[in-house]
């Protein structure tokens, strides 16, 4: 079985970021062979509605066979309420709560994230886990 990627808008803008797309790029063509299942979600989607078009472009051009679309649900709001509740990160990071939220509840084998302040961040991770 494929495992399932979960990205957050970070890394589709990531393909185009000097900084990141050495290490994106090839994600992408992984993706595109079929390689991995490719998890986005609601929220991922209402981001990226204020993305570049090039970024947008990026999303459009992923062949469904090879994504998942993640609705987002009422136990992954509670869930990303409590994170905020419980203060991993404050109010303001909701949604990068709803993209961990999203990636748990779904069993994604892996959270992919450009998002080094409220996602990929050792602090932070303990306090979801906790």
């Amino acid at each position: 079985m494929k495992q399932r990627l979960y990205i957050d808008t970070s890394v589709f803008g990531g393909f185009f970021d000097e900084e990141f797309s050495e290490f994106t790029r090839p994600l992408f063509t992984r993706f595109q062979k079929g390689d991995f299942k490719l998890l986005y979600s609601t929220i991922t989607q209402e981001e990226l509605s204020f993305a570049p078009e090039n970024v947008r472009d990026l999303v459009k051009s992923m062949k469904t066979e090879i994504t998942e679309f993640i609705e987002t649900t009422d136990d992954a709001i509670d869930l990303a309420t409590q994170y905020i509740s419980e203060k991993v990160v404050g109010q303001t990071s909701f949604d990068d709560c709803l993209h961990i939220t999203l990636a748990t509840i779904n069993r994604a084998d892996f959270l992919v994230s450009w998002n080094f302040k409220h996602i990929v961040n050792v602090q932070r991770i303990q306090g979801y886990n906790s």
